[in-house]
This record gives structure tokens, C-alpha cells and sequence, in this order.
């Protein structure tokens, strides 16, 4: 395989000056062969439910999804963080997010963090974001939609190697409109390629504006260069809004409620293999009422949130359908490899948690009747019952260290890889950037230079090809810490900690393959299992600089049960 390699030059500069040389072309790089590099698309939803593609069981409809994923391989094992911004840093870095500098999300950083390194709630220079190593080394980068990795020019996307870019600074907005979704933040802050701009007025909705504007950066195909285009969607997060062909599509669907909908796409996932067959649902802790308990008012106003949910994923569906549409067109589909997840699990909070004041500051400015919700004008979420139903058959949702807030659906799709598979061998989001550099034929600099910090992600493309049966050696332990909330994986033994009542408020131990939605604590009946992952949880911690005790998920909860912090600092950012 040729390699393109980073100067050792120009990565000693790099360093001194925040990597921002690397932006440069490598003067040393080898002839570009377009036809040996692919295309590659990298689609990230913002907080969809594991289950929420018909491709993973639901009634949504997302043909256009489903047809990419059954080209490719589906990958039922896919893990991020529990929240968004570390993600995209783990995604951005190859590393964990403590390392890439959002050990915290920036809204949330605690007193005790703040200051510290690892907290500084953006994306650092420590790390090398692999869109530069790609623009450095011929490709053309271009991204639409969500960034929430720094607000200021110096943290946008065009310093993190993005030729092109239209970025959503904050990690939520209005649909319709520049909005923001705090009263705090009551405008949302936009960037085209590096500069502050007002919305176009003809934005129109944001999963179709940001669709538009991709096919837009992507082109013709006329270039000589191949590219990387990264669509950031902000569906379907809240608020819950959809154009008006979409607001109808689910009429009707969830009247009998939550349970009924999670246990028929059970029964549809095993019958596509995505869970074995004797897979319960985890329904969590009993601390929000059922169907039954609701009133005839409630359970209007909770279907018509979920319809309107799903109505943005069928659009965000029939948006990738027009993505398709153009690269076949143009005769840049069949050299693309495309790669899909999720942010996060679904999200449960309700918005007008986020903030002491946001419920009255949303009750002020907006309608969120039944016959308004998800039409312009309207702020609403759906809340943790449904939520759980996104999250089938795993454990909890967004911000949990449990499946369900981690193990998102995901499918990767390309020449020469595998095809028409479900795999459930173990990926994490950190193994997105050295897989797309092992498919650029790119070196990371930490290869040439010690003082360049290193990805901690594998490069998946040697199990995409079939030249090998997994991402990751089997005894390999992948941990995940935010909030408090704890999460490690080795072999089948997965152990948790996470603060009641959501969890024990002790450490919990599952056998993962056998119970994946985390049912049965083995903890105390597999004592020698649990020291041993004990003592890898601390040299986790001391590889990653994660600042942790057993106190600290009591300190500061997200969602439902959030308590705020706020930085000074953050709030200029």
C-alpha cells in the first residue's frame, strides 16, 4: 500500500504553533491517484435511537438509509460516548474525549474541572484532527450542519482542516429558523467557512438546507481530487419540528403507546438477526408513568411528539435519497465509501429541563399545542418514555453510560468491503479517523513524531475488506467515562457505574454477549471479574486524565435530573 506521509518538519511547526501548518499540502507527498483513494461521506444524526431505522427494526420509514446498510455491513456493535460534543471530539481525534479536551460537555463543566486539562470543553491542539491530515494530503474536506467544538474562529471547522464548511457552532437550534434553544442562547450561531453569518432567508428547514448545501461542496466531479464530506445533521435533537409534507406521514401510528411499539420492533429486529432471540427489553428504572397511567390528553399530546419525531427521520431519509441521487448522477457514488451513526442514544431529556428558566422562557415564545407541535413556532421534545421505545432493547438512553445511551446504529458501505452483513464485532467512533486515513493512505504524524499524541482507535479497514474477523483483539478494553458515568467492555464482561435511580449507585456487572440490555448484575457473583476490571478502570483513568470518584454522578446529572454549571469562559467561547 503507498503511503502519504506528514513531513517531520512540518509537524514539529505544527506543534509549536497549534498544528495550524499542517493545513499546508505536504511538499514531500506522493502523486494523488484519484482512482486509488475513494470518496468518502460520513453521516452523523444528531441523538437517533439505536432502533429508529427500518433497517434496525422500526416502523419509520427510511428506504434510502436501509438501502446503503444492506450494500454495506451493519454494524450492531457500534459505541460513542453518551453525549454529543464528546463524541464528535472522539470522532474528530481518534482518542477519548479527555484527551481531546471535552472530558466534559462545555455547558456542564463542574467547579472541580474547571481549569483542568482534559475540561476545557472544545477540541484541543493536542490533538491532530484528521480532516487536516486529509486536506494536507489531497483531499478535498468539506462539512454541513453540527460542530459544537469551540465557538470561536480559531475552533471552527476551517481550523480543523475543512476547506468548505457551514457550520452550527452551538449543539442545538431551531429548525425553521436561526433560533436558539435556551433562553440563554435564544439566537443560534452559524459560520460559513470561518466567518459569523446570518441565516439565509432561504433556509428553509435544516436537514434540507444542509443536504443542499453538501451537493452544493461536493460538486460535479470535475476535480482531479477525491473528497471527504462530512453532514452533520442536527435531526432529529429537539425541538421537534417538520416540514409540512412530514407533519401527517405518521398519523395515527403510536396511539397504543409505548410498549406496544418497542415489543414489534423487538420481534423485527430478531427476525433480521440484529439480537438473538431470547433478547428482553430493559425497560429501566420505574420512575416515569406508563401508557395506561397517562390521561386521553396525554397520550394525544406524547403520539403526536413521537409522530412528529419520525416525520424528521423519514425526512432526514429522503434527504440522503438526494444525496445519492447526485453522486450517482455525477458519477462519483460508485468510488464512495459512506458511513452512518449516531451521535449518541435517543434523547430523553425534555427542553424545557436544560435550563432553570427554559420552561417558562418556552412556554413564553412558543405554541406547543397539539395541533402546533412540530410546525414553525413550535419547541417540544419527547421525553425519556419514548426515548427508552428509540433506545429497544437497551438500557436507558442519552447520557448513560447503559447501551442505550452508547451503542448507536451504524453501517459503513464501500468498494470492496464487506457487503449484506450484520456484524456485531465490537467498533467505536474512535476508530472512524485511523480508518479513514488507512483509507486516504495517510500516515498519522505520531507515526514520525513522539510528540505528536497518538489515536487510540484502530483502523476498521482490514475487517471491511475481510482480511480479518474484528476491529479490536478480543481482551482489548474499551472504557467510557462523562458525567460520572462509567462504562468498560472486555471480552464479554462489561461493567457500569452509574447514580440511582438510574443505576445502583455501585459498580454493576454484566455479561454483555449473553445479556446486552443489561438485565442481570453479576457483580457480586463474579467478585474476581470485577477486581480485575476495577483495577483496568484506573489505569484507564490515569491513561485518559479523567478526573473521577464515586461522588461525582451525583454532582451533575443531565436531562431530567440536570443541575448547572457554567462557565464564565464557556459563555464568551
Amino acid at each position: 500500500m503507498r503511503e502519504v506521509f506528514i513531513p517531520n518538519l512540518i509537524c514539529s511547526l505544527a506543534l509549536a504553533g497549534g498544528i495550524s501548518l499542517l493545513a499546508a499540502p505536504a511538499s514531500n507527498a506522493a502523486p494523488i491517484d484519484k482512482g486509488l483513494r475513494p470518496n468518502i461521506v460520513l453521516i452523523v444524526a444528531d441523538d437517533m435511537g439505536y432502533s429508529d431505522l427500518s433497517a434496525f427494526g422500526s416502523e419509520i420509514k427510511t428506504p434510502n438509509l436501509d438501502a446503503i446498510a444492506n450494500q454495506g455491513v451493519i454494524l450492531s456493535n457500534y459505541h460513542t460516548a453518551p453525549t454529543c460534543s464528546p463524541t464528535r471530539s472522539m470522532l474528530m481525534s481518534g482518542t477519548d474525549n479527555h484527551i481531546a479536551g471535552v472530558g466534559t460537555m462545555a455547558e456542564l463543566v463542574l467547579p472541580e474541572q474547571k481549569g483542568k486539562r482534559g475540561y476545557e470543553g472544545y477540541l484541543t491542539d493536542r490533538v491532530v484532527a484528521f480532516p487536516k491530515l486529509l486536506q494536507a494530503n489531497g483531499y478535498r474536506t468539506m462539512m454541513v450542519g453540527k460542530w459544537h467544538m469551540g465557538r470561536t474562529p480559531e475552533l471552527s471547522p476551517v481550523a480543523r482542516g475543512f476547506d468548505q464548511s457551514f457550520a452550527l457552532i452551538e449543539g442545538s437550534a431551531d429548525h425553521f429558523t436561526q433560533g436558539g434553544t435556551t433562553d440563554k442562547n435564544p439566537k443560534a450561531t452559524y459560520r460559513l467557512n470561518g466567518q459569523e453569518i446570518e441565516l439565509p432567508k432561504d433556509f428553509g428547514y435544516s436537514s434540507d438546507y444542509f443536504t443542499s448545501t453538501a451537493i452544493k461542496q461536493i460538486g460535479s466531479g470535475n476535480s482531479d481530487k477525491p473528497f471527504f464530506a462530512y453532514l452533520a445533521y442536527t435531526a432529529p435533537h429537539w425541538p421537534l419540528q417538520v416540514p409540512a409534507a412530514y407533519q401527517e406521514r405518521y398519523r395515527g401510528f403510536y396511539d397504543k403507546g409505548y410498549a406496544s411499539i418497542a415489543q414489534a420492533r423487538l420481534e423485527r429486529m430478531k427476525a433480521k438477526g440484529l439480537v438473538a432471540g431470547d433478547v428482553q427489553i430493559n425497560p429501566g428504572p420505574d420512575v416515569w408513568p406508563g401508557w395506561e397511567k397517562l390521561s386521553t390528553k396525554e397520550q394525544q399530546l406524547e403520539a403526536r411528539r413521537m409522530e412528529i419525531y419520525a416525520g424528521m427521520i423519514t425526512n432526514l431519509d429522503d434527504n440522503i435519497g438526494r444525496l445519492v441521487k447526485h453522486l450517482k448522477d455525477t458519477g462519483q457514488y460508485d468510488n464512495t465509501v459512506f458511513v452512518f451513526f449516531s451521535d449518541n442514544g435517543a434523547e430523553g431529556s425534555n427542553p424545557e429541563d436544560v435550563t432553570p428558566n427554559n420552561g417558562k422562557w418556552i412556554a413564553e415564545h412558543f405554541d406547543n399545542s397539539l395541533n402546533n407541535i412540530g410546525k414553525p413556532g413550535s419547541f417540544s421534545g419527547y421525553g425519556p418514555n419514548w426515548a427508552r421505545v428509540s433506545s429497544t432493547p437497551f438500557r436507558m438512553y442519552k447520557a448513560f453510560t447503559y447501551e442505550g445511551g452508547i451503542r448507536t446504529a451504524a453501517f459503513i458501505k464501500g468498494p470492496g468491503m464487506r457487503h449484506g452483513e450484520i456484524s456485531d464485532t465490537y467498533m467505536s467512533v474512535k476508530d472512524i479517523a485511523p480508518t479513514f486515513l488507512e483509507l486516504a493512505q495517510i500516515n498519522h504524524p505520531s507515526t514520525e513524531d513522539a510528540r505528536v499524541t497518538k489515536m487510540q482507535g484502530s483502523s476498521a479497514l482490514g475487517f471491511l475488506k475481510k482480511n480479518q474477523a474484528s476491529v479490536h483483539p478480543a481482551d482489548e478494553v474499551q472504557c467510557t467515562e462523562l458525567f460520572g458515568r462509567v462504562s468498560l467492555i472486555q471480552e464479554n464482561w462489561k461493567m457500569t457505574f452509574s447514580n440511582a435511580p438510574w443505576g445502583t449507585g455501585q459498580w454493576e456487572l454484566f455479561d454483555i454477549r449473553k445479556d446486552p440490555t443489561e438485565l442481570h448484575n453479576l457483580a457480586a457473583q463474579q467478585p474476581q471479574v470485577t477486581r480485575s476490571l476495577l483495577n483496568q478502570w484506573q489505569q484507564c483513568q490515569a491513561r485518559n486524565g479523567i478526573e473521577w470518584d464515586t461522588e461525582l454522578a451525583t454532582k451533575i446529572r443531565f436531562g431530567n435530573e440536570i443541575k448547572h454549571y457554567e462557565t464564565a469562559d464557556e459563555q464568551s467561547r
